[in-house]
């Protein structure tokens, strides 16, 4: 076998992200494997990677690795389960892809699985804010909302932007949404609508921070040797995976303000596919809160310190725009299925690789990059795909 060998995406499949309180994480995690596994049916995976974030805290249930495998049918695969916190999902692509390039197996499957109606109580904000430092952080009863609520206050005032400015991120992602049959919330708002939301930490609102729900999203990946060239001609590579992890704590961040993982993973993904950001066509970030959107995108570059807001106040993030971002309304309009974040989006860009978006479509794309954040940007997984 060649050394790094190309690998490639054959296979997909996702469920309509909500809440499926008569579905049990297994059933649902085997379902996507399925869809996955249609599309190239003579492959046969030697290794199952599993992001998951909550279920054992939330569903009672660990080893998801070998329980998946087992109901999946995969006969003696090996099951990892991959713990990154929000971003899990990315992980476990990026532990396949590696699994791949070193040769140890030929075909994995990826899976990215969370079920937050297991437990809809206020005890689910504390175990979310277990990504937090334990310590000093969740120990204080901060919260994930509440600490991105601090940060964007922050930018607020470092950077003189009136809370207004910022509701062209909503507006985008909700925009988006209503072509994609996968998303929880298909239809548009206004400004006016987004002015007139109630508050969920002070400066954020309703509308800046992404719903919590259940998904489960599969991809399945070989080498692109393996394949016919039928077969060959509907897989897009995965051209590059990087995932960097910074300090975990707020108060051991030189600054706050800036995603410093963030900027890193996107720095060395882009190296590795060697291309630049100005050869994207599409860019899809982890809108988890509308901070996380703004300092995504000046992590990234695309943007100076203080001004990515302007990029979607001025449209240059439709899909028609200069960077089309959250092409199928990311995480605040499709909901956010925490670990399985990442797999969606693997999805959402394999569709438009293809060109097989529909009305969500990014006409001629060719180059995409997904990134998937843990914590309040602590870790960072940036993967760039390509057709």
């Amino acid at each position: 076998m060649r050394q790094n060998p190309e690998v490639v995406i054959v296979g997909i499949g996702a469920l309509p992200v909500g809440y499926y309180f008569d579905l049990s994480l297994r059933n649902m995690a085997v379902q996507v494997i399925l869809q996955a596994r249609k599309e190239a049916p003579e492959l046969e995976p030697q290794a199952l990677f599993v992001g998951n974030m909550l279920a054992a805290g939330i569903s009672h249930q660990a080893n998801l690795g070998a329980l998946i495998s087992e109901y999946a049918n995969l006969n003696g695969a090996e099951g990892n389960t991959i713990e990154a916190a929000e971003a899990g999902g990315a992980a476990a692509l990026y532990q396949a892809m590696q699994a791949i390039r070193s040769g140890f197996v030929d075909t994995a499957l990826v899976v990215g699985v969370e079920k937050v109606s297991d437990n809809v109580d206020a005890e689910l904000e504390t175990m979310l804010a277990r990504t937090l430092d334990a310590d000093f952080e969740s120990e204080t009863s901060m919260t994930l909302n509440a600490q991105a609520a601090l940060l964007l206050q922050r930018y607020l005032h470092e950077y003189q932007v009136d809370k207004q400015s910022l509701a062209a991120f909503a507006i985008l992602a909700h925009q988006n949404g209503v072509g994609n049959p996968l998303a929880m919330y298909r239809k548009a708002i206004s400004s006016e609508t987004y002015a007139k939301s109630g508050v969920i930490a002070e400066p954020m609102n309703l509308f800046d921070v992404a719903p919590y729900a259940d998904g489960a999203a599969a991809l399945l990946l070989t080498r692109a040797d393996l394949l016919s060239k039928n077969q060959r001609s509907a897989a897009v590579e995965v051209a590059a995976s990087s995932l960097i992890s910074g300090r975990l704590a707020l108060h051991d961040r030189p600054d706050p303000l800036f995603f410093e993982p963030a900027a890193v993973s996107v720095q060395a993904a882009c190296e590795k596919a060697g291309i630049s950001v100005a050869d994207l066509d599409f860019f899809e970030y982890q809108d988890a809160t509308t901070l996380h959107a703004l300092l995504s995108l000046e992590a990234a570059g695309f943007a100076q310190r203080g001004e990515a807001w302007k990029l979607a106040r001025d449209g240059e993030l439709n899909r028609n725009g200069s960077l089309p971002c959250q092409t199928m309304g990311g995480c605040k309009a499709r909901g956010f299925p925490l670990a399985a974040n990442g797999i969606y989006q693997a999805y959402e860009a394999v569709q438009q690789l293809r060109g097989e978006a529909g009305d969500c479509q990014v006409r001629g794309a060719k180059i995409g990059m997904i990134q998937a954040l843990g914590g309040t940007g602590a870790t960072a997984v940036t993967t760039i795909l390509k057709n």
